[in-house]
């Protein structure tokens, strides 16, 4: 009797899968923190075999880095973006409480910054991605305001970010915004030049 060979599975072609499995890693990251993340997890989210996350990354911790460069690099893209429209002081103003203020719509990516950063404190490869993403954002803010502020600015937003993601009672808009004027110092010129 002749052999009958089952006919073969055609491989599924996914060229997206890589991808799809490190959107995957951040969601599970915003759901479970980088203490709960497996590679079980993941697969589940990205909708994989769990065989297709450890065959595009070796290890848990490189998943977890290549998943937290892809959002420093999203992030770093919409931050700037933020900023196209800005041409006066009070233009900038607006753009920074609304970076605080956020709410639900921001959160998810706040999240992931202070994940990141919990992270880089125990990993050095982590900490030069975040030491880079700080450099990025300050020279961001630089262009409005010069060096010197941009970085006083940067700490006072990722701190009322976090106080934001962390408070029962929002700050009222006003406090926000009162806190960041205080921040960039006395407007120069017209009072609302960009002058640095």
């Amino acid at each position: 009797m002749a052999k009958v060979e089952s006919p073969r599975r055609a491989r599924r072609h996914d060229p997206e899968r890589r991808q799809r499995v490190l959107d995957a890693a951040l969601d599970v990251l915003v759901s479970d923190g980088a203490a709960g993340i497996t590679h079980r997890k993941v697969a589940a989210r990205a909708d994989v075999p769990l065989g297709s996350v450890t065959y595009h990354f070796a290890s848990l911790a490189d998943l977890l880095a290549r998943a937290f460069a892809r959002y420093v690099e999203q992030r770093t893209a919409e931050f700037e973006n933020l900023f196209t429209a800005v041409h006066t002081r009070d233009d900038l103003v607006e753009v920074l409480v609304d970076l605080v203020q956020g709410g639900p719509s921001r959160r998810r990516s706040a999240v992931l910054g202070f994940e990141l950063h919990l992270a880089a404190l125990r990993n050095p490869d982590l900490r030069k991605l975040t030491q880079q993403w700080t450099k990025d954002s300050r020279a961001v803010l630089a262009r409005f305001t010069g060096p010197e502020i941009a970085g006083r600015l940067d700490a006072l937003l990722e701190g009322m970010i976090m106080h934001a993601l962390l408070t029962t009672e929002p700050e009222p808009r006003e406090m926000t915004r009162a806190a960041i004027v205080q921040a960039l110092g006395p407007a120069s010129g017209s009072g609302n030049d960009l002058g640095q």
